[in-house]
């Protein structure tokens, strides 16, 4: 009996072993974000395109401030403005972008963050957003509060790959890994405070084809996933 003891301790610890030094095998090491030229939130969205400007009278920020220090722990920069048209609709854009998306500085997804600030959130639906450079696959659901009604639409570029759902994060996170790398991600959200939901969502597929198409070949790739 002694002796079967001391074989599955062995064993026990020969796979402990072998795990960690596979564990550190594959260690990613390389951030995807310290091969690729630096971006800049502010300088790369424009404050102008197509029929859209940057509405500096309205505050597009619906991140509680109360989480400001641990937002800046995940992310590298963050970005919030609300646009306008000529017929005077409006879309809130927030962009967030963190270089490492290690285990323990992942992402919020947006679902979380409504929720948090008291906010009702319905069922997170999945759709693809057409655009002239291709189509997105986007996340979207609508948060309330009171009167406000706001369909949001939003979409995760983790590396190179766009990703909706935590579970698919997962996946391309661990092909990174496998490669040695530690990819960046970039959440993008618009949204529309608009109690018609299917127009909110007609306003906001208007504005990232508009966006898109002000933006580079490699900033489109970088924001959306699109490569042409």
């Amino acid at each position: 009996m002694k002796k079967k003891i001391f074989i599955a301790g062995v064993v026990m610890g020969s796979l402990m072993l072998f795990s960690g030094a596979v564990a550190k095998l594959i260690s990613p090491t390389v951030k995807i974000a310290d091969t690729r030229p630096a971006i800049d939130l502010n300088t790369a969205i424009p404050l102008q395109f197509g029929d859209w400007e940057e509405d500096k009278t309205q505050v597009s920020s619906v991140i509680n401030p109360t989480t400001e220090a641990a937002l800046k722990e995940i992310y590298a920069q963050t970005l919030s403005r609300t646009y306008v048209n000529k017929s005077g609709d409006r879309v809130m854009l927030s962009i967030a972008y963190g270089t490492d998306q290690s285990d323990n500085l992942s992402v919020h997804f947006p679902e979380g963050c409504y929720v948090g600030q008291g906010f009702g959130v319905t069922p997170t639906a999945f759709e693809k957003v057409s655009t002239a450079f291709g189509e997105i696959p986007a996340a979207r659901l609508v948060a309330t509060m009171y009167t406000r009604i706001e369909p949001v639409t939003y979409w995760i570029v983790v590396g190179d790959k766009v990703v909706t759902t935590s579970w698919d994060m997962k996946k391309v996170k661990l092909a990174y890994s496998l490669k040695g790398m530690i990819p960046d991600a970039t959440l993008m959200r618009v949204s529309a405070i608009n109690p018609d939901q299917a127009a909110g969502y007609r306003l906001q597929q208007q504005f990232v084809d508009q966006m898109l198409t002000a933006l580079t070949p490699a900033q489109r790739s970088h924001f959306a996933g699109l490569t042409h």
